[in-house]
């Protein structure tokens, strides 16, 4: 690698690792970056998912006092449907072209982040017409569908876990935060397993952007719960979301 590939995927890294923290999604930092300095497409993105690793873990530890129960889950329960989609996900991008989902993914954040957007307002409603939390079989579908979603294209994982969390019923933002971040870790674990298995993991490039997420990752999530203005949090969850759906529907 060149010394400036290396600040690339360092500026990148870092930055994508203080987006996960915050957001989610920064494996459209990531991920673009990898492919520009040569990565194949496929490797890319099995490389994305394996470097975001570590900033996922830093940001959950910085969380770690914010991460508590709400819906109708145990948090040990959610970790299991974590890992059982990260695997479907993983398997499921080894057998199938990734065009095919690629062509999705500007739908999918757009619907993750009007989702994200409208959350409080529809839980409010759906608390007055007597509807709570979602039940469990409900809970499970969800978290089950965007776990694996996440092992098969990392892009947006954080955003479209917040946007569910909201929709069955999580309101404690800072809780949702930790939550998101510890899940996107368990998730990640598995699918770079299975991925490096596969022989997809450019392995210098991953190494040099895992240092580089984790010191963003660390850094995001310190910096996020100090923001005492939850509702300009959530607008910047938002804009985020926005910003990454059009420059994707301007990719295709």
């Amino acid at each position: 690698m060149t010394f400036e590939t290396i600040i690339l995927l360092v500026v990148s890294g870092f930055a994508a690792g203080v987006l996960n923290a915050v957001a989610g999604g920064g494996t459209f930092i990531t991920f673009p970056a990898l492919v520009f300095t040569g990565v194949p497409p496929i490797a890319a993105n099995a490389t994305a998912t394996v470097a975001a690793l570590p900033g996922y873990i830093a940001s959950a530890y910085a969380y770690r006092s914010n991460i508590a129960k709400e819906g109708v889950l145990k948090i040990r329960t959610i970790m299991l449907i974590a890992l059982a989609g990260g695997l479907v996900g993983a398997v499921l991008l080894m057998i199938t072209p990734a065009e095919l989902f690629s062509g999705l993914v500007p739908w999918l954040l757009l619907v993750a982040t009007v989702l994200f957007a409208v959350g409080p307002w529809l839980v409010k409603r759906l608390q007055k017409a007597g509807i709570g939390a979602a039940g469990p079989a409900l809970s499970i579908f969800a978290f089950g569908v965007v776990s694996t979603y996440g092992g098969y294209f990392n892009g947006g994982l954080g955003i479209i876990l917040l946007a569910t969390m909201g929709l069955i019923g999580f309101t404690n933002l800072d809780g949702m935060n930790g939550l998101k971040n510890l899940m996107s870790a368990v998730i990640s674990v598995i699918s770079a397993g299975v991925l490096a298995l596969a022989g997809l993991i450019w392995w210098p490039q991953a190494l040099v952007m895992a240092v580089a997420t984790t010191a963003g990752g660390f850094f995001g999530g310190w910096a996020a719960q100090r923001i005492t203005n939850k509702a300009l949090l959530r607008a910047g969850i938002v804009m985020v979301g926005l910003i990454m759906t059009v420059i994707f529907f301007m990719r295709q």
